[in-house]
């Protein structure tokens, strides 16, 4: 076949091809066709379109979350579905792109049920997308227990090579955990890049981690998955021992293939690892620092917790006007944000914004954010954030109480916040609502339900529990603007010939410097 190299001019129409070339063309446009209709046969409903673990609001953004500029410049680099490295005509060289990863997923259902496997698939989906890929199908096998060899069972891992070659994957996701040999055999029988669950969640960190801290976590905890998983490259790769070199040398038959590339390997990562728990645990006082600040002036500190992409930093925004980033995507935030707030009668706390939580978290992500989650354990008030119109709302609540346990976070008071009330089913939102004793129906994006939620803080935290009866002389205006301040509660306020007699609730740090303006009266 000969192909012309020159780029015909706009609008001119090739005469050099050959009845048989442009036939060829014709047919090749045909089954890219018949290859799309195959591809929506065979995949299934939850796999069209968006994941559907992500919103299905329309509306991203409210007024209350800023200019969302740190979201225009994430988005500034994403990259475009749709467009292929893969020449149809040379005259196209100029325009090829680099495409999105095709990935096909794979799921084990051991228990529960069909519907709570599915969910699990659904949100594999969600957070494939979110790292940056394209999600072609799925599947899912009934099993009692993973395959020790394959995870999935020979048979089934070549139905899985069936799917990938068909739908054109270059990447399988498992919606588990690998072992390395269940990870080498599933790729040697699909003949594709194979990763798990564990791996898509660390890549969604690393692309989102901004701060010194957040980033020193995220690697960590990737080295510490990658350590068990190292792959040698033979004895090529080895370094001699011995030989020799004056008296000091071992002399002969002492030469040995010594330390392997794979062990050099090894002993780089240890360091590694062993500088990052330095690093982190240097950056460690700075905030208990900050945190023993707000203990000593008994500021209360409220934690907002949830399952990820429930709708927490909208949440911040609206009550803060904080600003920070709001995307429609798993972990999309991950540095914790702490803002000044108050209750409607003026008390002052604080609200801090967490890394949001998903089935099967990581234990390594667990440890390495340990320090960020201390905010939680160490709060007055848990706020969990829910969301109310995800197909399994009870599930999203028990995976952020297990991580929430692991931190010795249980304990601290719990408000379930219900979100997203405006897409959520009614009788999903009175379900949970018999379920949870303490709970509010909110919407972070239109405003519903904010100044109950706003009250249920208010009686939730701790309050000043010193009542003290005081007369203040006029002269002493500083004392009385004091009291006015976010860390007391005035109950009553006369104003009487000698100054002005107040009967106020303060904190215990705050009693001893009032003791001069005590009315025993």
């Amino acid at each position: 076949m000969t192909i012309n190299n020159s780029r015909p001019a706009a609008g001119s129409t090739p005469t050099d091809l050959k009845p048989e070339e442009i036939q060829g063309v014709i047919d090749r446009i045909l089954a890219k066709e018949d290859a799309a209709a195959a591809k929506q046969s065979v995949t299934p409903a939850g796999f069209r379109g968006q994941a559907q673990a992500l919103s299905a609001q329309e509306a991203e953004h409210s007024d209350y979350d800023g200019d969302q500029q740190d979201l225009a410049d994430r988005r500034a680099l994403r990259r475009v579905a749709g467009l292929s490295t893969e020449l149809e005509d040379v005259t196209e060289v100029e325009y090829r792109q680099l495409r999105l990863e095709r990935v096909v997923l794979a799921g084990l259902w051991t228990e529960g049920t069909a519907a709570d496997a599915e969910n699990s698939l659904r949100e594999l989906a969600a957070l494939a997308e979110t790292a940056g890929s394209e999600v072609l199908d799925g599947m899912i096998q009934r099993r009692l227990k993973p395959d020790p060899g394959t995870f999935l069972g020979s048979g089934k891992a070549q139905e899985l090579k069936d799917v990938v070659m068909a739908t054109g994957a270059d990447t399988v996701i498992v919606d588990s955990e690998l072992s390395p040999s269940q990870r080498r055999g599933l790729e040697d029988i699909v003949k594709v890049k194979v990763i798990d669950r564990t791996a898509l969640i660390l890549d969604i960190f690393a692309q989102h981690a901004k701060s010194r801290e957040g980033k020193a976590q995220v690697e960590l905890a990737q080295l510490e998955y990658l350590l068990p998983r190292l792959r040698g490259w033979g004895e090529s790769m080895s370094r001699q021992a011995g030989g020799q070199v004056g008296s000091a040398g071992a002399g002969m038959g002492s030469r040995g293939p010594g330390e392997t590339k794979i062990e050099l390997d090894r002993r780089k990562i240890r360091t590694r690892m062993a500088k990052l728990r330095r690093e982190i645990a240097g950056m460690k006082p700075a905030r208990e620092t900050k945190r023993a600040n707000r203990q000593r002036n008994q500021i209360p500190s409220v934690a907002i917790a949830g399952y990820t992409n429930a709708g927490k930093s909208s949440l911040l925004n609206r009550l803060t006007d904080a600003g920070v980033l709001v995307e429609n995507a798993l972990f999309a935030t991950l540095d914790p944000t702490i803002r000044r707030a108050e209750t409607p009668d003026g008390l002052g706390y604080t609200l801090a914004d967490t890394v949001g939580f998903v089935r099967s978290l990581p234990t390594q992500l667990v440890e390495a954010f340990r320090s960020t989650l201390e905010e939680v354990a160490d709060s007055d008030l848990i706020l969990h954030v829910v969301d109310a119109s995800h197909p399994d709302p009870e599930g999203q609540i028990a995976a952020v109480r297990s991580v929430l346990a692991d931190v010795d976070a249980r304990r601290i008071p719990e408000i379930i916040v219900l979100n997203k009330a405006d897409a959520a089913d009614p009788f999903v939102i009175e379900r949970l609502r018999q379920r949870e004793p303490r709970t509010v129906v909110v919407s972070a994006r239109t405003g519903e339900g904010i100044e109950e939620l706003l009250q249920a803080i208010s009686d939730g935290i701790p309050r000043p529990g010193v009542e003290l009866e005081l007369l203040v002389p006029y002269e002493r205006g500083d004392v009385v603007s004091r009291l006015h301040s976010q860390d007391a509660e005035i109950l009553r306020l006369d104003h009487e010939e000698n100054g002005t007699r107040m009967r106020v609730k303060v904190r215990d740090s705050l009693a001893p410097e009032l003791e001069p303006f005590l009315s025993h009266a």
